[in-house]
């Protein structure tokens, strides 16, 4: 796109916020800056590698569905183009409790990244502009701009979001090459001024498997793997899904596979010495899974299609950095895969990142005023936690231009809260990904309930229209009445009895509220509803809040009480610049670990790691005290 320059160069300022990356976490924080209505400019090395698709192609799944219901909560992007791109969509976790149903989607690479292009291209405010980024420009401690191959851009903030490439190193084999992906260059000039700012750096590794030729793998000895019908939006404002649905298919490794792997471990840059960065843990390469898990005769591969129109599939578990040859060996001794031909090598990635704790909870640098980091960058693993990232560094650099209070989730909140919180306050060694154990509040951050929980604060923001805002405001009305019908309805033993005998549940002798029926864990709504039902249909939404807002109730009540108590120690806010030195019982240790986080409140001082419960209490004591002298001074 054509880069517009503002003729007021007093400003010294091209654009309002630039961000370096047009990844999953740069395009949400780009999106978000111009919805917002600041002039943004977004730097790609390519125009054709917009909202790629680097690793498994796929959205969501467990925990990481939570964090795109909840961007798109917010008014981000991710759900809506994944509905587009999507040709397979499933819930996991049905049988277990709404706190962990997940929905994943397989989604057609090459849509997804076309409309997430057509998204930032027909965006107002937003100029593409196609080079690599060498330097971040400082004004004292504040950000001035960036330098390119071409020239100096100047900029209010700058959000660096910059995935793999940051001194991106591949690994196939014994050998190794510079590059951000397969194919494309590495970022070299970044890390150098990111230390110059005074940010420490880490080194960290991913990889993926290779992608195979559908014309040499014999599908029919695979189990398949069918996606739910009809299928499950992952956006709350798509109305259809219109792609063709196709299903997956799994396979398994043998021992045939594991002696490939285990004659050839010194051909393999992670045991030969070669990779230095560390691996996510509950990602693992087939062999890092075929050493520690000695004993186990076989591993899962499932064979994901990459799109409608094209024959290359996926083979997701057999992640590796072999040699092309013994990856051909390793994939062919598969069942099914006897005759497969490989159309990409798996390869291991090496690449630079922040070390998080160097952040605020609005994701600005602590050392640098206006510099904003996300994604892979702050050393989490997954598209879903780029986006997340993304939405907020670029909600958070927009207000922090417009001189407004940012937007910091709590863990009681969200999710994206959770996230930001552990990578701020615990930091990371290794590459992050989101769990539901990670979640105290689980059970209040449900997928199904991320509208209600947060479209208020997204609307807020200018994020979410008054049209889809309504619509929020319709649905919670429709849930609160429906429930308070069915808790004054009753129903009689001649009603509803032949309906329990059936379910197989004990019948009633008296009259029963609808209510106390469906708290029962047999009782369905569409039980009571066939024969008590409402005025009218109501929408699959409501009649889904209504059933989990009933069954759950106790539980609902519990955690929200537990939240109440931790939002009260979230309150109690620490003066930036407190000085930790000198407070009495404080360990050295503490000092330094309090020093370096710098929390913003006791309760997340309380959550750095070795901060103990007894020092929180010394450290309320003197935030209480500091408080007072400061009211003292001002009268």
């Amino acid at each position: 796109m054509r880069v517009t320059l503002k003729s007021d160069m007093k400003t010294n300022s091209d654009y309002d916020i630039i961000v370096i990356g047009a990844g999953h976490a740069g395009c949400e924080a780009a999106l978000a800056c111009a919805r917002m209505g600041l002039a943004t400019a977004v730097f790609t090395m390519s125009m054709d590698t917009i909202g790629q698709m680097s690793c498994n192609p796929a959205i969501g799944g467990l925990a990481k569905s939570h964090l795109v219901k909840e961007i798109d909560a917010l008014g981000g992007e991710m759900a809506k183009i994944t509905d587009r791109a999507g040709i397979q969509f499933k819930v996991l976790n049905r049988s277990k409790g709404p706190a962990v149903w997940s929905t994943r989607v397989q989604a057609d690479r090459a849509l997804y990244r076309k409309y997430m292009r057509q998204s930032l291209e027909s965006q107002k405010g937003i100029d593409i502009i196609q080079q690599s980024v060498k330097k971040v420009l400082l004004e004292d401690d504040r950000v001035r701009g960036i330098k390119t191959t071409d020239r100096d851009y100047f900029a209010k903030a700058v959000i660096i979001a910059t995935g793999t490439f940051l001194n991106g190193l591949i690994h196939i084999g014994l050998e190794s090459f510079p590059a951000g992906r397969a194919g494309e260059p590495a970022s070299t000039g970044l890390s150098k001024s990111l230390q110059h700012m005074g940010l420490r750096l880490g080194r960290l590794k991913t990889g993926t498997p290779p992608r195979l030729d559908v014309k040499g793998i014999d599908l029919s000895v695979m189990s398949i793997q069918q996606g739910d019908v009809p299928p499950p939006a992952m956006s709350l404002f798509t109305h259809e899904i219109t792609n063709p649905q196709l299903p997956c298919y799994m396979t398994y490794t043998n021992e045939s596979t594991h002696k490939i792997i285990l004659d050839n471990l010194k051909r393999a840059p992670l045991y030969a010495g070669k990779i230095t960065g560390i691996g996510p843990r509950y990602c693992p390469s087939i062999e890092d899974k075929v050493v520690r898990f000695r004993d186990k005769p076989r591993h899962q591969v499932f064979l994901e299609p990459e799109g409608i129109d094209t024959d290359e599939y996926y083979a997701n578990g057999i992640s590796t950095s072999l040699p092309h040859e013994v990856q051909a060996d390793l994939v062919r001794s598969i069942k099914g895969l006897e005759r497969a031909e490989i159309k990409k090598p798996g390869y291991a990635i090496e690449y630079d990142f922040v070390f998080p704790t160097q952040l605020k909870p609005t994701l600005e640098t602590k050392p640098v005023q206006g510099l904003f980091l996300a994604g892979q960058i702050n050393g989490t693993s997954g598209y879903e936690e780029a986006a997340a990232q993304g939405i907020m560094a670029g909600i958070n650099a927009a207000l922090k231009i417009k001189k407004k209070e940012p937007l910091i989730l709590g863990r009681h909140e969200a999710y994206i809260g959770v996230l930001i919180d552990d990578l701020i306050t615990k930091g990371t060694k290794e590459p992050y990904r989101m769990f539901t154990s990670r979640a105290e509040y689980r059970l209040l951050l449900r997928q199904d309930n991320a509208d209600l929980r947060l479209m208020e604060k997204g609307h807020d923001l200018g994020l979410i229209s008054k049209e889809q805002y309504d619509a929020l405001l319709a649905k919670r009305a429709a849930v609160e009445a429906e429930i308070k019908r069915i808790r004054s309805t009753r129903a009689k033993p001649g009603v509803i009895n032949p309906v329990l005998k059936k379910l197989g549940g004990p019948e009633i002798k008296e009259d029963i509220t609808l209510y106390r029926l469906l708290k029962r864990p047999e009782v369905k709504y569409a039980h009571i509803a066939d024969v008590l039902p409402a005025e009218k249909a109501l929408p699959q939404e409501v009649i889904s809040q209504v059933e989990i807002q009933t069954k759950y109730k106790g539980y609902i009540r519990r955690q929200a009480e537990a939240a109440e108590k931790f939002k009260k120690i979230e309150k109690k806010k620490i003066p930036e610049g407190f000085i930790y030195k000198g407070i009495s019982g404080l360990s050295a240790e503490i000092v330094e670990k309090l020093e370096d986080i710098r929390p913003v409140s006791l309760g997340q001082a309380s959550r750095v790691p070795g901060v103990t419960p007894a020092a929180i209490s010394l450290l309320m004591v003197s935030v209480e005290k500091h408080r007072r002298e400061e009211v003292e001074s001002r009268k």
